[in-house]
């Protein structure tokens, strides 16, 4: 019998409202640095959009022509919002899961400031010339070990909760999250390491490079993703997930596909044809969990399917399963062996790589978020409204990208770099009509950004609303889970 099987529901209330408290300071400096980095990001995003229609746009400034623009957009999008929001999902969850409070909260939150000191003075270094020109590596290579070190005092907090939990089963979310825990700093290290010490640069790094991009994506960011799903929707449906073993099987398959996938991104490059195909075929296979994950969420949420649409961290946690599916189905079409030779260099990989960061990973993010905010606040969201705009601004600009830029637009750039009578007039006239998809999808982004920061941070000042009922976008729930006294502290969150 496990030890939570002794305690009372009262007790179990108290216990979740003390590790919310104990999480307070670190869980809202990571959501407020991030949400600030992808502010930021967006503005960059915009900006680089619209270079790519008018070249000349903001070319006066030093420092903001479009390779430098661009290599700051991504690179603040990765590790300013995308692994700032990642780390403080798993140090909540791992806490939460294993039902332990945290005794370390000073010195998370410290390595946090210095994540955050060393990224911007890496952003810095970007506009200033001295970035490293490698895509998603382009900051200065000593930026790197200050990441790992941060990163490791707040892995190993993590881990300490887990070794510490309370009674001796492993949920679904926590194998997800041990293994992004211990994947990300492989990944990012060995990276670093053979690009920056081992190699002279040029084509090595270039594969080491490609591999890193889809190593991340895959191994760090997906997992941190669906175990926030897989906590969620039986969370808030209160139904267990539909199938344990499907889950599973969705895991360990990402486990051994995740680390084969990127160098297809190298393909016609003078490497071993059979790695090449093996990435090819790894980032076709990653369908697999794909869709395990997505049809096990979804399941659960069917038969609920009014909270599924009233409740903001389902209905984001929702649209980022689909966009989780998009991802996958966009690394398919991309990657058949037909298509590989026109989409690899066509402007279809930057849609690919943003689906999976914005479409999938930051939406499961935003729901995340809209669930955990009110139990570190003790405060209810303000304004139902500006989530709905959140959710239907950033819908609609990521689908313009996903869509046009991901699914038509490689075959048409593609076709045209391979044609022999292509001139580079004929090539940007043939990409324009999709760059100005690429700047529509950014401008909805950027005002769904806006609106989802200024509410943040109106909850992060203490001025949410104290409510006896969830933030529902709909009507109130009959019932408050949160007390008659209208405190969300004494929520069974």
């Amino acid at each position: 019998m496990s030890l939570t099987s002794n305690i009372t529901p009262e007790q179990d209330t108290n216990l979740r409202f003390g590790i919310d408290r104990s999480l307070r300071l670190p869980i809202l400096f990571f959501f407020g640095s991030a949400a600030i980095w992808l502010l930021f990001a967006s503005v960059l995003g915009l900006v680089s959009a619209t270079q790519s229609v008018y070249p000349t746009f903001l070319d006066f400034i030093p420092g903001f022509h479009y390779g430098r623009v661009f290599a700051a957009h991504w690179d603040s999008l990765i590790y300013g919002w995308a692994a700032q929001a990642g780390f403080a999902v798993m140090t909540w969850l791992m806490a939460r899961l294993s039902r332990q409070k945290c005794r370390c909260a000073g010195i998370i939150t410290a390595a946090g400031v210095v994540w955050n000191a060393a990224v911007g003075f890496g952003i810095l270094a970007i506009f200033l010339g001295q970035g490293s020109g490698q895509p998603w590596m382009q900051m200065p290579e000593n930026v790197y070990p200050v990441l790992l070190i941060a990163y490791a005092i707040i892995g190993v907090c993590s881990f300490v909760s887990f070794r510490t939990r309370l009674g001796g089963h492993v949920y679904i979310s926590q194998w997800y999250l041990l293994a992004a825990l211990f994947w990300f700093p492989w990944v990012l290290g060995s990276c670093h390491i053979f690009v920056n010490f081992y190699s002279d640069g040029g084509l090595v790094a270039a594969g080491i490079n490609a591999w890193y991009r889809s190593a991340a994506l895959f191994l760090f960011f997906t997992p941190i993703a669906v175990a926030i799903s897989y906590y969620l929707a039986p969370k808030v449906t209160g139904r267990p997930v539909y199938s344990y073993n499907l889950g599973m099987l969705g895991f360990w398959i990402l486990a051994i596909v995740g680390p084969w996938s990127g160098l297809e991104k190298m393909f016609g490059a003078p490497y071993a044809t059979f790695f090449q195909y093996a990435g090819a075929a790894a980032t076709i296979a990653f369908m697999i969990p794909a869709c395990a994950v997505a049809f096990n969420i979804l399941m659960t949420l069917k038969s609920h399917q009014k909270i599924s649409t009233q409740s903001p961290s389902l209905l984001f946690t929702g649209a980022g399963i689909i966009g989780l599916l998009t991802f996958a189905f966009l690394g398919l079409l991309m990657n058949l062996p037909f298509a590989l030779p026109f989409t690899n260099f066509s402007i279809g990989r930057y849609a690919y790589e943003l689906t999976g960061i914005y479409g999938f990973f930051s939406l499961c993010m935003f729901g995340a978020i809209y669930f955990i905010i009110p139990r570190m606040t003790s405060r209810e969201w303000v304004f139902t409204k500006a989530i709905k705009y959140h959710f239907f601004l950033n819908l609609y600009g990521i689908a313009f990208i996903a869509l046009f830029c991901g699914l038509l637009g490689p075959f048409m750039h593609g076709l045209e770099l391979d044609s022999l009578k292509s001139t580079s007039y004929s090539i940007a006239g043939k990409v324009l009509p999709y760059s100005w998809s690429y700047l529509l999808g950014w401008i909805l982004i950027l005002a769904a950004n806006l609106v989802f920061c200024a509410h943040l941070f109106l909850m992060l000042a203490f001025l949410g609303r104290r409510s006896s009922h969830p933030t529902l976008l709909h009507e109130h729930a009959p019932h408050s889970p949160h007390g008659l006294d209208g405190d969300i502290s004494s929520s069974k969150a």
